[in-house]
């Protein structure tokens, strides 16, 4: 067990996230017809509302915000129909919870719109790729940024799971997102960095990438680790199992995580895993650095 470090990620308005001291748990919110997940049951922005009340009654530590499905296979969303999805939910939950709110988007127009409604973090799948422009937007604003790793888009992702050594090479690959952050102007304390479990990868590299989790430390940033429901996670019990069924594997994974050093766990069953997160972090009290 490696010991993990702390970090204070600053974020607008004077607001910081401390991060290492507990592992927190950031709730997913699909704003979307299509989520893998739920089948799009928050779809509708009044029960997306109260589905992210109730997880920070169940224990949510940040609220993460999508309006673009980024499952393997899903169709890219305009920028206009995403801020029409996203928007009223931002901008409602930051009037009723106190937490961090952070909205999953890749789109530079769309990050604008939503740190002008009160978001605090911006959650981008493609690690700065898609659109760069994001960076000077976050960089402007004073946001947290999350940089995930992937290869490709949601069609083709699949296609460039192929990798001699999956850790280093997405340590790699996440040391030029971080680059092309600072680049842009982003503080390099405002970003956490996430592996992209599922993500253009087949699944003994998701799996390989959880077991070797700490590895990614050596980048001296935050890591947050986002199994919760993926499909990756049918691999190990061997049958096809749909994504609500998957809760169980979700919590292995969890705790396989935030035992090998992440700092924020994402994940849909908040209630649930949040009793996962606080049983492992106690856990973790009693390992001695090796």
């Amino acid at each position: 067990m490696r010991s993990r470090r702390r970090f204070t990620v600053p974020l607008p308005a004077g607001r910081s996230l401390v991060l290492g001291e507990r592992t927190l748990v950031m709730g997913i919110i699909n704003v979307t017809p299509d989520s893998f997940s739920n089948g799009g049951v928050l779809f509708d922005p009044i029960k997306a509302v109260d589905g992210g009340v109730r997880m920070v009654e169940e224990g949510a530590d940040i609220l993460d915000v999508g309006g673009e499905s980024t499952r393997p296979g899903a169709q890219p969303l305009s920028a206009a129909e995403e801020r029409a999805r996203v928007l009223p939910v931002v901008e409602a939950l930051v009037r009723r919870v106190a937490v961090p709110i952070s909205v999953d988007t890749y789109k530079a127009s769309v990050a604008d719109a939503v740190l002008d409604a009160g978001a605090a973090i911006i959650n981008d799948v493609s690690g700065l790729r898609y659109e760069p422009a994001l960076g000077d937007v976050v960089a402007r604003r004073g946001a947290g940024l999350v940089l995930m790793h992937t290869r490709g888009r949601s069609k083709d992702m699949y296609q460039a799971a192929s990798y001699h050594d999956v850790v280093d090479e997405v340590r790699d690959e996440l040391r030029e997102s971080i680059a092309f952050a600072t680049g842009a102007g982003v503080a390099r304390e405002a970003i956490v960095i996430d592996p992209g479990l599922g993500f253009a990868k087949e699944p003994a590299h998701s799996y390989e990438a959880v077991a070797r989790l700490h590895e990614f430390a050596e980048l001296a940033r935050p890591i947050l680790a986002g199994p919760s429901r993926k499909s990756f996670l049918s691999k190990a019990v061997g049958r096809s199992l749909a994504a609500a069924q998957r809760d169980w594997g979700t919590a292995a994974a969890v705790t396989a995580s935030v035992l090998a050093g992440a700092h924020v766990v994402r994940v849909h069953a908040v209630a649930e895993m949040s009793q996962v997160v606080r049983v492992a972090d106690e856990i973790r009290k009693y390992y001695r650095d090796e």
